[in-house]
């Protein structure tokens, strides 16, 4: 017996906390009763819907795509954009990306059924890194990358320490390239953040997500991880290191 929203994270329906919502909603019956406790425990003898479709537990999947810019991060979009599922076309399972990566952004993005799974990679607490690399307008001073390395107000809270670091000024254009690594992933932090100095991102990229990387991939194209890599990334939201 298992509890009803791990149930529901398992078969890639949503993140645990989001199917949290689903069964106070209302949304989620088992056996035919609508269930709303969190604490309910289901067995594999149940049967489980979601708004009316029921539960098949999927074999869970784990994808890394290199998104490219002008695609949503979501599974489908009610304003008609393409999404970063149209780009996989050829998976069956019902998979969701692991966070987000804004419109405007390229890189690193996972994709899985396993909604543990993106628990793991996208929780705070679990400190997972992501390397970015922006283009930004003007040239920061050293002041400035010392308020991002430190932590710096943005309207939703200060943000947790950075790794930064500065590798390309060109005093012509008035630009700079600045790597960049986070592991909270808040809506468009990195541009925020960049913004607060006042040096804008004009272009902007997730060159590395933990210890993976886009290698080998071209804009658009998607590998599936090995098990070892999968592995290993659980083993880092657990201990913090590479297994």
């Amino acid at each position: 017996m298992e509890r009803l929203q791990k149930v529901l994270a398992q078969a890639g329906v949503a993140s645990r906390r989001k199917a949290e919502k689903l069964i106070l909603d209302g949304l989620v019956k088992v056996n035919g009763e609508v269930v709303t406790e969190l604490g309910t425990k289901v067995s594999r003898m149940d049967t489980i819907a979601v708004e009316g479709v029921q539960l098949t537990k999927e074999k869970p999947v784990y994808y890394l795509l290199y998104k490219p810019r002008g695609y949503i991060s979501t599974v489908a979009d009610d304003k008609g954009r393409k999404t970063v599922i149209d780009l996989v076309p050829e998976i069956e399972e019902r998979i969701f990306p692991v966070g987000r990566l804004d419109y405007d952004t390229s890189g690193v993005l996972l994709l899985t059924n396993d909604g543990d799974f993106s628990y793991l990679m996208t929780h705070p607490k679990f400190e997972i890194q992501k390397r970015y690399v922006a283009k930004v307008k003007g040239i920061p001073t050293r002041e400035n990358l010392k308020k991002l390395e430190t932590g710096i107000e943005l309207d939703d809270g200060r943000t947790a320490p950075a790794h930064v670091k500065m590798t390309t000024v060109d005093k012509k254009t008035n630009s700079a390239i600045v790597e960049i690594t986070i592991h909270e992933g808040r809506n468009r932090q990195v541009r925020r953040m960049f913004d607060a100095i006042g040096c804008p991102v004009t272009k902007l990229k997730r060159e590395q997500f933990a210890n993976l990387t886009t290698r080998g991939l071209n804009a658009g194209e998607a590998r599936q991880l090995t098990t070892h890599e999968i592995k290993q990334l659980r083993v880092l939201a657990e201990t913090g290191k590479i297994g």
